[in-house]
């Protein structure tokens, strides 16, 4: 079986990421199957949709099941960042049945975790489609899943903000606090050769220093919608804007039309609910 991991993923990392859940899961191995299923017993089965979502993970769930056996065969039957209905089959799996149910915890889980990132984002970009503003995810993530959490919020429809702290800058309240100011914060960013500054504003006021600091990105936090349009009309064109900060669906909607370029919501990754996704065994014929 040869795993089809998405091209963008960094294959190590993945590894290393279902490594660590498989141990977590296993331990030193599945005692009951063990024990009640014969070794030469064969299982095929269909992994399906108990809900309506779309679809990301499988190419994860395939490798978990691949580093149990190469006897496994995995067929997924839709494309990742496909918006599925109940019932539908999302892929196919056949092989030795100890190795298929030691593995079924651990591929179920990634793909319910995935699918429910992707679902919920790609609730909150239908909900902004008509506005010209790209809804982007954040670092808020469970440690050590980033990787594939915002691999998720792409299937759903969003762009990814930064993957790390070295990924991009973005001068925060403690930044100016510690530096004396929004003007001086930024001057050392740009001392330091950092490209693409951008510096998080609570007030207007704040939004006029940013804006003739030389930032190349204002990030409007908890700003009401009118705040954020008197905000764009402070800034006039000389930078992009985000908004952040609550974004919820009820809101979104008037947070985009406010006119800012990007809005970014950390309730893709921290409050996505996982997918209704089963696995249902049947001997092999």
């Amino acid at each position: 079986m040869t795993t089809n991991l998405p091209a963008d993923l960094d294959a190590d990392e993945v590894n290393r990421i279902v490594d660590a859940a498989i141990a977590e899961d296993v331990g030193k191995g599945d005692i009951t199957s063990r024990a009640v299923i014969p070794e030469e017993t064969d299982f095929e089965g269909v992994m399906a949709a108990r809900e309506p979502v779309v679809v990301a993970g499988l190419g994860i769930a395939q490798l978990v099941f691949e580093k149990f056996s190469p006897e496994i065969s995995f067929d997924a039957l839709v494309a990742e960042g496909e918006a599925v209905e109940t019932g539908t089959a999302l892929a196919r799996i056949s092989g030795p049945a100890g190795e298929l149910l030691a593995a079924e915890r651990t591929a179920i889980n990634f793909v319910q975790h995935l699918s429910g990132i992707a679902t919920l984002t790609r609730v909150y970009a239908d909900a902004i489609a008509s506005e010209n503003t790209m809804l982007l995810d954040t670092r808020k993530t469970i440690p050590g899943l980033r990787q594939l959490e915002k691999y998720a919020t792409r299937m759903g429809g969003a762009t990814n903000h930064r993957m790390r702290l070295d990924d991009g800058v973005l001068i925060k309240d403690n930044h100016v606090a510690v530096a004396g100011g929004i003007g001086e914060a930024v001057r050392r960013a740009i001392d330091a050769r950092l490209k693409h500054v951008e510096v998080e504003c609570d007030t207007l006021e704040q939004v006029a220093e940013a804006a003739a600091s030389g930032a190349e990105r204002i990030l409007l936090d908890n700003m009401s919608p009118d705040g954020m349009r008197r905000a764009i009309e402070i800034i006039d064109n000389r930078c992009t804007t985000e908004a952040s900060g609550d974004v919820t669906l009820d809101n979104i909607k008037a947070v985009a039309a406010s006119g800012v370029d990007y809005v970014s919501v950390g309730r893709l990754t921290h409050s996505a609910p996982a997918a209704n996704i089963g696995l249902d065994w049947t001997p092999a014929s």
